[in-house]
């Protein structure tokens, strides 16, 4: 997986064709966003961002969410960015980090859901500092319960491995389980425009052209 390119540009006015988010950028209980964009870079992903204190906490998730909970998806964490980066669908120049198209999967808000064993609500920051982070989605294609749990694959020898995660949906009644949670990257469709990965690049051309 390229997790360099899940970084997106590095100069964010050279973004182009940017689609205006909806609302506003507060971090607040009742308007914390989150957005899932996939990435055609050297690797196709997903990158799943969440908005946690005026940042969007990001990782690259290579087979993307599923809302099936057998599916426990690997999720590589990558650069916080800035919240207007949920905005962004576009294509990303050859001559930046992480070039490549980026549509927006999917888009909506999110409400945290951990407790500690007493019951009593934990921050969501604190939770993912933790490690285990609870969620429920209310997007455009991802609705009810999931979570990141970190792990580390160590070496042979015994040396701690890079920091990972896996994002796995909760069984509830909104999980799936007689059909597979993936999406497929090449057909999907945004959930801001409706285009394709494809569809995209060659607005992006042709506006290029003019």
């Amino acid at each position: 997986m390229d997790c360099a390119g899940s970084r997106g540009p590095t100069g964010q006015a050279r973004i182009v064709r940017r689609i205006p988010a909806e609302g506003s950028g507060v971090d607040s209980d009742s308007t914390r966003r989150f957005v899932v964009q996939i990435h055609d870079a050297r690797r196709m992903h997903f990158d799943f961002r969440l908005e946690v204190d005026g940042v969007l906490k990001s990782w690259a998730v290579p087979r993307g969410p599923s809302d099936n909970p057998s599916d426990k998806r690997l999720a590589v964490p990558t650069d916080d960015h800035p919240l207007e980066y949920r905005e962004f669908e576009g294509v990303i120049p050859r001559d930046e980090q992480g070039s490549g198209t980026v549509i927006v999967w999917d888009q909506g808000i999110y409400s945290p859901t951990s407790h500690d064993l007493a019951g009593a609500p934990v921050p969501f920051a604190e939770s993912l500092e933790r490690g285990h982070a609870t969620f429920r989605l209310d997007g455009a294609k991802l609705h009810g319960e999931f979570a990141l749990t970190r792990f580390r694959i160590d070496d042979q020898d015994g040396t701690p491995g890079p920091e990972a995660w896996l994002l796995i949906k909760a069984n509830d009644r909104l999980a799936v389980h007689d059909r597979p949670g993936t999406p497929d990257p090449y057909h999907a469709r945004s959930a801001r425009t409706g285009r394709t990965l494809r569809q995209v690049a060659v607005a992006e051309r042709e506006g290029a052209a003019h």
